[in-house]
């Protein structure tokens, strides 16, 4: 260990009042501020060791001189490397700011309904066929053709229905909530895999997974 004369008291108060001061510099200026000190501490100690009465005192204050530089520098490093971790309280990287995305959202809920479907010309003229067949079976003369009017009008209603209820489809409706703040609901006619949390973006007139 360096034996430092008491005269150097004031000037060891000013060195840690200085660090203290220095708490708040970045990593990389916090490295350079401590080298820095290490080097003039460092100085300083060669010039006390050349007042050693002996050249073995004058050796040994030497090696503890630079003994105690190396670690100096080892600590400044160890605390640069922290400081960039993020370990060091004292000092944080600054934050990007987050840019609001117009056309990104979170999907909020995914309901599943059903559609009823229409029946189309084939559930007409088929359903009109059989009720005319029906209605040729009932009366005679003009009262047969009547039936038969009212067989196929009401065959071809029934046939409508039928056709229109082998044609129910399922929608699923996702709502989305916009970074905005704005919400709109897509519909699809097939699953689109999405669940409540997924993250999406307006992709032509739909969604898609971002």
């Amino acid at each position: 260990m360096i034996r430092r004369p008491l005269i150097l008291a004031a000037a060891v108060a000013t060195l840690f009042s200085g660090v203290a001061t220095a708490q708040n510099l970045s990593p990389k200026a916090q490295y350079t501020y401590d080298t820095r000190q290490a080097n003039t501490r460092y100085a300083d100690d060669k010039k006390l060791c050349a007042d050693e009465t002996t050249s073995k005192a004058r050796l040994q204050c030497l090696r503890d001189a630079k003994s105690e530089y190396d670690q100096a520098i080892i600590n400044a490093k160890a605390a640069q490397k922290a400081a960039l971790a993020g370990g060091s309280t004292q000092y944080q990287q600054p934050q990007a700011q987050h840019q609001i995305c117009a056309d990104c959202g979170k999907v909020l809920a995914v309901n599943v309904s059903e559609k009823a479907g229409e029946g189309g010309a084939l559930g007409l003229i088929g359903g009109g066929v059989a009720g005319a067949l029906l209605g040729r079976q009932v009366g005679g003369g003009t009262g047969r053709d009547l039936a038969t009017l009212a067989g196929a009008a009401g065959g071809a209603y029934a046939g409508k229905q039928v056709e229109g209820h082998y044609k129910n489809a399922k929608v699923w409706t996702v709502t989305v909530q916009y970074e905005t703040g704005a919400k709109a609901d897509f519909n699809f006619d097939q699953d689109p895999g999405l669940t409540a949390g997924d993250l999406v973006r307006n992709s032509g007139n739909g969604i898609a997974r971002r």
